[in-house]
């Protein structure tokens, strides 16, 4: 089976083949790193290694899901491979988390040398507990996302499959997002069954096995709340009053937190926290969140209508994050700037809107860039087909800035 490249991952990865760093790839459920790892093992053997050299163990196959102890782990890694061969040999191991205390096994083979090691999991936990403690400064972390706008045209080309104006595979990319198996259907119902099982998926394999979730009745309507809301201003408190008052279920604001945590840990949500241009610190209270898939909205709501504000900025938010940028909502005064994107010590600010065609809009996105004081690039994304010059903001096409997979910074 032919297997798509997602090239700027393994961009990233090649560095590190032959490195002693243990290679940590991390990302929601189904959005691919079984697939990268093995064409990670496709480019080694095309570079002339040895397929003895190579091991690939998937945890989460029928076959080994009796893995779970350290030792049967190493039994497992032991009759896979050759360890006694000269030279490097290459191990993989999908979803390791499933094996609880993989990290000394994953740490003994380590120091033994002459063995690089590739591993993904799909939550948070992977890179917690032992992992972060013992391993310091010994592995690298990869996230993975799941298809970028770019990406995903360019795998419905691998695909075979015929492409549409651009505009409207934008709004099919909005609105089925970029679960790479979603582009096996044609049908929208088969498309939502599959990112409503992988959402199932994930409570069963990543939350309800991490964390004790008593009332999952109330989980599911913070959940289903947050994907509703994704984009906007979040308050706990406000949402312990709407389940209360509007819902009829009483769930305490400390429950909210902790579910709304258990979310971003199973990597379904991501946090953009506020950040005060004043002060140059971040602030509590009123984060968004947004969607590590925009499909997932789209499974969870018989209105497959696309709200294009909060859908363009979370598209956007995720793609910026591939790119290894820290994201925050800014502050400036009484206003608000859509995104502050920092690397290092360099900063750039952005606004988003479907369009500044109607001149009250234009005023209203330009409106924070005036309050901001420094010379850091400024940025409005609208997917209007002119282009506005004005103040020294870069008016850029949104859909065009993704599919020529554009930087920042």
């Amino acid at each position: 089976m032919k297997l798509f490249h997602r090239t700027s991952y393994l961009k990233k990865l090649r560095p590190f083949y032959d490195s002693d760093l243990i290679k940590v790839v991390t990302g929601i459920r189904r959005c691919g790193k079984s697939c990268l790892l093995k064409t990670v093992i496709e480019e080694l053997k095309g570079a002339g290694i040895e397929e003895s050299r190579i091991a690939y163990l998937d945890l989460d196959a029928r076959g080994n899901r009796k893995i779970t102890t350290p030792d049967q782990l190493d039994t497992l890694i032991e009759q896979s491979i050759n360890l006694g061969l000269p030279g490097t040999k290459y191990l993989f191991i999908d979803e390791v988390q499933n094996v609880s205390g993989f990290e000394k096994v994953i740490n003994g083979y380590r120091e033994e040398g002459d063995i690089s090691i590739f591993i993904t999991g799909s939550n948070s936990y992977l890179l917690s507990g032992e992992l972060a403690t013992k391993l310091t400064g010994r592995y690298i972390e990869i996230e993975m996302f799941t298809l970028s706008f770019a990406e995903y045209l360019e795998m419905k080309k691998f695909l075979g499959r015929t492409l549409s104006p651009t505009a409207q595979e934008f709004d099919e990319y909005l609105t089925y997002g970029g679960f790479p198996q979603t582009l096996e259907f044609t049908d929208a119902q088969a498309k939502a069954d599959y990112i409503e099982s992988v959402v199932a998926q994930i409570f069963d394999k990543d939350i309800r096995e991490h964390s004790k979730v008593r009332n999952k009745e109330a989980f599911d309507r913070v959940l289903t709340y947050v994907i509703n809301n994704f984009g906007a201003p979040t308050n706990f408190g406000n949402m312990e009053e709407h389940f209360r008052n509007v819902e009829n279920i009483a769930i305490r604001r400390e429950t909210i937190a902790r579910y709304v945590d258990l979310l971003i840990n199973a990597k379904i949500l991501y946090k953009c926290e506020r950040f005060d241009l004043k002060s140059r610190k971040s602030l509590r209270g009123d984060e968004k969140y947004y969607l590590a898939d925009p499909g997932i909205y789209f499974a969870r709501n018989t209105d497959a209508r696309i709200n294009y504000g909060p859908a363009l900025e979370n598209v956007l938010f995720v793609y910026l994050k591939t790119q290894g940028l820290r994201i925050s909502v800014g502050r400036i005064g009484k206003l608000e700037c859509d995104f502050i994107v920092r690397k290092r010590e360099d900063y750039a600010y952005i606004q988003v809107s479907m369009t500044i065609a109607d001149r009250n809009v234009e005023e209203r996105e330009y409106r924070p860039f005036s309050k901001i004081k420094d010379a850091y690039p400024r940025y409005l994304f609208t997917l209007d087909p002119l282009l506005q010059k004005r103040d020294g903001v870069k008016h850029l096409n949104l859909l065009q800035f993704l599919e020529e997979q554009g930087e920042i910074l």
